[in-house]
């Protein structure tokens, strides 16, 4: 059975969602692109993940500035404003009368190439924009059994080639990661810098606690992530010393407790990494305190 992170519960009403081509809706079974699109060309197209949680959309100006950052590093101009691309997103959720418990998945490539190739130049269209809302709500079961992490031999790349911050298209190594933890038995993957110490996971952030301290990575090889950012955050605010620190595997190994985060499953708890139990060998569990910290960030920011 599929266990990890981005567990969801099964919602039938999925099936009759409305998907955004461009600012046109279509059902989810007549939603299609281009073969000649350069997202799935070259992997040539950037994405951000928002989630709607009692009619609000949660961290909206830190998702945007980030969709915004990642376009400039790519030199993909948009022809739309935030306040219009907002307001795409807001017109696909109406459609779909949606308010509550929905993941947004928005994306948008180059555009279309006049043949295949991976020369900007020969795109013939402006930049095509997809909006597919779902109804997902994280399956709780997963924060309380936890995920375990196999530590795979493929790298976060250097910044001088693929800034591992850049929110791309460009995926595969991370698929190629998870798929080692997945055939040795494992949830998901822990992946290690180009030096050797311990960057992010295949898909969320990694963060350890170690004598009531948080650790996590310099941030210099990990996903430019919103929710570990809040994280950093909610300790400081809260007094709890976190550090942005190089480790390695040598410090993972003897932690205390270890969790990932991400903008769907917020915080959820590591239980075994590489074979070895995580166990919380605290009074109380620091993973508790910020998953619940986490949580009321997020009710303040939707009342805004």
């Amino acid at each position: 059975m599929l266990h990890g992170t981005h567990n969801a519960i099964d919602d039938p009403r999925n099936e009759e969602i409305l998907i955004s081509i461009n600012g046109e809706l279509f059902k989810r079974n007549e939603a299609k692109i281009s073969v000649f699109d350069s997202g799935y060309l070259v992997g040539d197209g950037i994405w951000e993940g928002f989630r709607l949680k009692k009619g609000s959309l949660v961290f909206l100006k830190e998702h945007l500035d980030r969709l915004w950052q990642s376009a400039k590093a790519v030199h993909l101009i948009f022809p739309f404003t935030k306040e219009e691309l907002v307001a795409m997103i807001w017109k696909t959720l109406d459609a779909n009368g949606m308010k509550d418990g929905v993941h947004i998945r928005l994306m948008i490539t180059r555009g279309i190439k006049k043949t295949p190739s991976q020369d900007p130049r020969l795109t013939i269209s402006g930049p095509n924009v997809v909006i597919i809302p779902e109804y997902k709500k994280a399956d709780e079961s997963t924060k309380k059994k936890g995920i375990t992490l196999f530590t795979s031999s493929v790298r976060r790349g250097s910044p001088d080639y693929l800034d591992p911050r850049l929110n791309c298209h460009s995926k595969l190594h991370e698929v190629q990661a998870l798929i080692q933890a997945i055939e040795a038995g494992y949830d998901e993957a822990l992946m290690l810098d180009i030096h050797g110490f311990v960057s992010t996971c295949n898909a969320t952030n990694f963060f350890m606690v170690k004598n009531n301290e948080v650790w996590t990575s310099t941030g210099a090889y990990c996903m430019n992530g919103i929710t570990r950012s809040n994280i950093i955050k909610v300790c400081q605010e809260n007094n709890i010393p976190c550090h942005q620190k190089n480790f390695s595997l040598f410090d993972v190994y003897d932690a205390d407790e270890a969790f990932v985060t991400g903008s769907f499953g917020g915080v959820t708890p590591v239980t075994k990494i590489d074979g070895r139990l995580i166990e919380n060998r605290q009074d109380s569990s620091m993973t508790q305190q910020l998953s619940e910290l986490y949580d009321q960030l997020v009710s303040k920011e939707i009342s805004k």
